[in-house]
C-alpha cells in the first residue's frame, strides 16, 4: 500500500519545529505549481539577516522530513525585503513603512494604493497617503500588501573592483 502524501500543513508544522531548533523564523511555506513542476518553498529569516550556510543547514535538516509531500523541487530561501505582509507580526514590524496595497476590486475607481502603514487592526488595514488621508481596507478585500523598496544612486554604486 503506497504511503499517504503529507499535506503542506503537516510540512509546515515540521518546518516550524526545525526553525525553532535552528533559531530562525519560519516566515512562510508554500506549494505552488509552475510550468516546470511543483515547488515546495520554505521562507526563513533572522532579524540580522540569514546566511547561505544557514539556508543550507535548514534545507539539509528539513528535506528528509518532508519527502512525502508531492513536489518536484524544494527551495529554502529568505523571503526578501519586499515580501508580502501576511501575518499580524508582519504588519506590526512594517508599521510606519511605505507600502503598496492592491485590492481585488476597485475602491473609488482604483485597485492600487500607496502610503505609510498605520497597521492592521480588527481585520482592517490602514494606510496614510502622501496627502495625509487615512484609508482603511478590510484585509479580506486586499490581494497584497508589500513594503516599497526604493534605491538611491548611492545605493546602486558597486564599491567592489571588477576584474583581475
Amino acid at each position: 500500500m503506497p504511503k499517504k502524501a503529507m499535506s503542506v500543513r503537516e510540512a509546515e508544522k515540521i518546518a516550524q519545529r526545525i526553525a525553532d531548533e535552528q533559531n530562525v523564523e519560519l516566515v512562510d511555506v508554500e506549494l505552488v505549481k509552475e510550468p516546470t513542476g511543483h515547488f515546495l518553498r520554505f521562507f526563513i529569516e533572522k532579524p540580522d539577516g540569514i546566511s547561505l550556510n544557514e539556508l543550507e543547514a535548514y534545507h539539509r535538516r528539513i528535506q528528509p522530513l518532508v519527502e512525502n509531500v508531492e513536489y518536484d523541487f524544494m527551495e529554502v530561501s529568505s523571503p526578501g525585503a519586499d515580501r508580502p505582509l501576511k501575518s499580524e507580526r508582519d504588519f506590526e514590524r512594517a508599521e510606519g513603512l511605505e507600502v503598496e496595497l492592491k485590492t481585488y476590486r476597485p475602491v473609488n475607481g482604483a485597485k492600487q494604493f500607496r502610503g505609510g502603514l498605520i497597521g492592521l487592526r480588527d481585520g482592517m488595514i490602514e494606510i496614510e497617503t502622501g496627502d495625509g488621508e487615512t484609508l482603511s481596507f478590510p484585509k479580506k478585500d486586499v490581494a497584497i500588501v508589500r513594503p516599497v523598496i526604493e534605491f538611491s544612486e548611492e545605493d546602486l554604486k558597486d564599491d567592489a573592483p571588477v576584474g583581475p
